[in-house]
C-alpha cells in the first residue's frame, strides 16, 4: 500500500497540472486575441474537419465488398458539392452523411 505522503504528492501534482491547464486559456486570452496563427486556424479548421471526414470515409471502402463503396463515395461527393454551393460546414456534413446512410442502408443491396 502506498505511503500517505506519496498519495498526497501525486494528488497535489495532478491538481496543480489540471488547474494550470484549465486556467491557461484565460491567462493567454489577451495575447491570443490578435494572433495571426489563431485567425488562420479559425479560418482553416472547418475545411480541415471536412477533409479528415472524407479521408476517413474513403479509407474504409472495400471495393470487392457489396456496394463497391458507392455509398461512401456518393457521401463524400455530396459533402464537397454542398460545401462549395452553400459554404456551410454543418450543412455539408449532414447532407453527405444522410446520403451515405440512405444509400448504404436502403438503396444499395447488401
Amino acid at each position: 500500500m502506498p505511503e500517505p505522503v506519496y498519495i498526497a504528492v501525486a494528488l497535489a501534482t495532478a491538481i496543480a497540472i489540471t488547474v494550470t491547464l484549465r486556467a491557461a486559456p484565460f491567462v493567454m486570452k489577451s495575447r491570443l486575441k490578435e494572433s495571426e496563427l489563431l485567425a488562420d486556424v479559425g479560418r482553416w479548421m472547418p475545411l480541415g474537419a471536412v477533409v479528415i471526414l472524407a479521408i476517413y470515409a474513403l479509407a474504409g471502402i472495400k471495393v470487392s465488398g457489396p456496394g463497391h463503396g458507392v455509398a461512401e463515395i456518393a457521401g463524400v461527393v455530396v459533402t464537397v458539392a454542398v460545401h462549395w454551393w452553400r459554404g456551410n460546414t454543418v450543412l455539408s456534413i449532414v447532407a453527405g452523411t444522410a446520403v451515405c446512410l440512405l444509400l448504404a442502408n436502403g438503396v444499395i443491396p447488401a
